[in-house]
């Protein structure tokens, strides 16, 4: 099996161009022209709707965030400035053709990452993504998601991926039913008192990640 690139942008990546980049190389890959990828990166302030989104889970736009219509899974979110973002592009040919796993795989590096700094965190067969659920000896009344996961395939090539909150802005969530979900708020490992860098986070989940996609 061809290794992995590993890509990692430190500036902000219009989300069109970052769309149209992993649309070129999944044909790339399908021509074995290109190695597989995994691509750190970061999005401006931005609104993305995926395939399964409602007309109601905007509740207001006064800061007038760009909102864009995209083809992967999920519903509305939110991506901006202290939010990683990691898009997997994944040739299940390849491995097993299991996207259920596949993304099984993806919540459990993100929880085993969380766990290497004292937050407990878990997965929801019926709500995609990864909550938090004690910190330390903070425990909650209710889990709060740190992290959102939305794929497409095509041909068995897996895009787009994982938003993971480090330390963006907050308020930017309660404009939205993040994920479609009313009752439920949104976390970050800021809010959290984990102060890391955005190196620390690529460096350390790609370890994790790629180990159990080598067992995949």
């Amino acid at each position: 099996m061809s290794e992995i690139e590993i890509k990692k942008s430190t500036t902000l990546i219009e989300y069109e161009s970052s769309i149209k980049f992993m649309q070129n190389r999944i044909k790339e890959i399908q021509n074995n022209d290109s190695n597989e990828l995994i691509w750190f990166l970061n999005h401006d302030h931005i609104y993305t709707q995926g395939t399964s989104t409602t007309q109601n889970e905007i509740l207001n736009n006064n800061k007038n965030i760009k909102i864009i219509k995209t083809n992967r899974g999920g519903k509305t979110t939110y991506h901006g400035p202290g939010q990683r973002i990691v898009y997997f592009l994944i040739n299940l040919n390849n491995r097993k053709k299991d996207i259920r796993k596949f993304i099984t795989i993806i919540e459990e590096a993100l929880i085993d990452f969380l766990f290497n700094y004292k937050i407990q965190a878990r997965s929801f067969r019926d709500r995609v993504g990864i909550w938090v659920t004690k910190s330390d000896n903070i425990n909650f009344d209710k889990e709060r998601k740190i992290g959102a996961i939305g794929l497409r395939v095509s041909k068995w090539i897996t895009y787009h991926g994982l938003s993971f909150n480090i330390n963006p802005d907050l308020d930017y969530y309660r404009n939205i039913y993040s994920c479609g979900l009313k009752d439920y708020k949104n976390t970050s490992l800021k809010e959290l008192g984990k102060n890391i860098s955005q190196n620390e986070f690529d460096n350390e989940f790609q370890k994790i990640f790629v180990e159990k996609l080598n067992k995949f």
